[in-house]
């Protein structure tokens, strides 16, 4: 079935790029009864997985896509203890937890401050934060090399892999 939805919505040549994923996504109910996922949002998902720079996604990243959303729906669904069907910050601490993150309160006190509004998460910018955290911890693992928690990048460099997502 996922096949389904991504060949509904794939051009000639079997990608996807943001509006199409949008789409997709919609039609395929996959946000539940939250609101559909924004283009932005659908733009740095692509990006997440555009390993050839496309600006698209193929079926494979499209699999591993709506393996991690689904991922992170449920863990959404568990952590908003509350069932409003938005996070505050200490549900997002604990979401971020479970997702295997240690961060320090100044970072998660950023992360709230960036995806909330008026001190709630809604799932769609949830999923926004997830993807930035997961494309730029792997983009940082990528340059730690010793996985001692430390880099260097050349500003360039810095810039192409945060830019990109």
């Amino acid at each position: 079935s996922v096949y389904t939805y991504f060949s509904a919505v794939a051009g000639q040549d079997g990608e996807v790029d943001a509006e199409e994923l949008q789409r997709c996504l919609t039609q395929s109910g996959i946000n539940g009864t939250y609101s559909p996922f924004s283009l932005e949002t659908c733009r740095i998902m692509i990006a997440m997985l555009d390993r050839d720079h496309t600006g698209k996604m193929g079926f494979n990243a499209f699999k591993e896509l709506w393996a991690a959303l689904n991922a992170w729906k449920e863990n959404f669904m568990t952590v908003d203890q509350d069932g409003s069907g938005t996070v505050e910050h200490h549900e997002l601490r604990q979401a971020i937890g479970l997702m295997g993150y240690r961060l320090s309160p100044q970072t998660l006190t950023t992360i709230v401050k960036r995806y909330s509004k008026n001190g709630r998460i809604f799932f769609d910018d949830y999923v926004a934060c997830c993807v930035k955290l997961r494309a730029l911890t792997d983009f940082f693992k990528k340059r730690d090399h010793l996985q001692q928690g430390s880099a260097d990048f050349i500003y360039d460099d810095f810039l192409q892999g945060t830019m990109a997502i």
